[in-house]
């Protein structure tokens, strides 16, 4: 089987990290409870910040969000290691910007994520993604972002979303943790 995965709140847990290095930089300890109420993507409110100096903070720290000691999701590294040792292709399709592709791609490797060439998609924009997933013709993708999975709801491909606060509206198959994939996915 052909399975597709996101990267950033699918399989590690970025936003909550960048949550922390907010805290830390801006001598905040704001507690993780809020983080996980949060009802959108974007983390800097409960820092006040507006949504232009939320922009400037997190691009402004994207390296040390990418590619510092940012968790993966319990069990997300296990079972794509298991769907690898029993054959199945594995696909990464991450909205992460291109010029970060090849430290994302090594970074992960790092980690023990099984990466085979041609099977890494970084840059693209959500339509883009959509095209990868449709070209790719996948049996399964899962992802945390409800605009691509909503629109992947008339083909072939089995969509799943990883929950998140921010997502919790959306009536998908719905991963809440790891250890469920296998019976998501045979459902």
């Amino acid at each position: 089987m052909k399975f597709g995965f996101d990267i950033d709140d699918t399989l590690i847990d970025l936003r909550a990290h960048a949550f922390s290095l907010y805290n830390k930089k801006l001598e905040k300890n704001i507690p993780i409870e809020i983080f996980q109420a949060l009802q959108r993507v974007e983390i800097h409110e409960p820092f006040g910040l507006t949504d232009s100096q939320g922009s400037a903070m997190w691009n402004s720290s994207l390296e040390e969000i990418y590619f510092t000691d940012c968790p993966i999701f319990e069990q997300a590294l296990e079972t794509l290691q298991g769907l690898n040792q029993q054959g199945h292709d594995i696909y990464y399709i991450t909205s992460r910007p291109k010029h970060y592709c090849a430290q994302t791609q090594e970074w992960m490797s790092t980690l023990g994520f099984p990466i085979k060439e041609g099977h890494f998609f970084c840059g693209m924009q959500d339509a883009e993604k959509v095209a990868i997933i449709k070209n790719l013709a996948l049996d399964v993708y899962v992802d945390d972002k409800p605009a691509v999975l909503e629109t992947l709801q008339n083909i072939e491909t089995k969509v799943i979303l990883k929950n998140q606060s921010y997502n919790e509206h959306v009536q998908l198959p719905r991963l809440h943790h790891w250890h469920e994939f296998d019976n998501i996915i045979k459902a």
